[in-house]
């Protein structure tokens, strides 16, 4: 199967938008308390609370817990889709988990070249004065590595949907 093909044929699976959708919305939910609270603060999300480094943010929780599902998840199911597409045939565990792989790092790749280009924009929030509301590339490693445990993210989910589920009753 062609490239361009597989990649039509992932534009249309519902489990691709689905986990899109998703991780978009869980993305925006903390922007959105940030900006219905005007603070940028998020308390119950803000550990440790101050940054270490350059490196390592303020709200690492927060970072974690919505960058294991954007970009990270739905890059790693992005992938796994086109790469089922390209070889027409269900994956085994290793081509599934290193094309999770690829389609994270393809996601994160660009999800941070859009934050850079945003921060470099230099636009900042409105109830925060000096705070860029793009990321800084300080935090991309972590990015980068964030997404590396989340192409797990799926599996994890799957499992808990299905021990959840309820069985049955004859």
């Amino acid at each position: 199967m062609n490239i361009r093909f597989a990649f039509v044929v992932t534009c249309k699976s519902k489990r691709f938008w689905l986990w899109t959708l998703a991780g978009i919305i869980i993305y925006l939910i903390p922007v959105t308390i940030r900006y219905a609270t005007g603070n940028i603060i998020i308390p119950f999300l803000n550990w440790p609370g101050y940054w270490i480094g350059h490196v390592i943010p303020g709200n690492l929780s927060e970072k974690i817990l919505v960058n294991m599902f954007f970009p990270g998840a739905v890059g790693a199911i992005a992938g796994e889709v086109f790469i089922g597409n390209i070889i027409k045939q269900s994956l085994n565990i290793k081509t599934k988990y290193l094309s999770r792989f690829t389609g994270a790092m393809f996601f994160v790749s660009a999800w941070s070249l859009f934050q850079f280009w945003g921060y470099q924009l230099a636009i900042y929030m409105p109830f925060s004065p000096g705070s860029n509301l793009f990321e800084s590339y300080f935090v991309f490693p972590l990015n980068y590595t964030i997404a590396v445990c989340s192409i797990f993210t799926p599996t994890i989910i799957y499992s808990i949907k299905n021990f959840i589920k309820p069985c049955p009753i004859n």
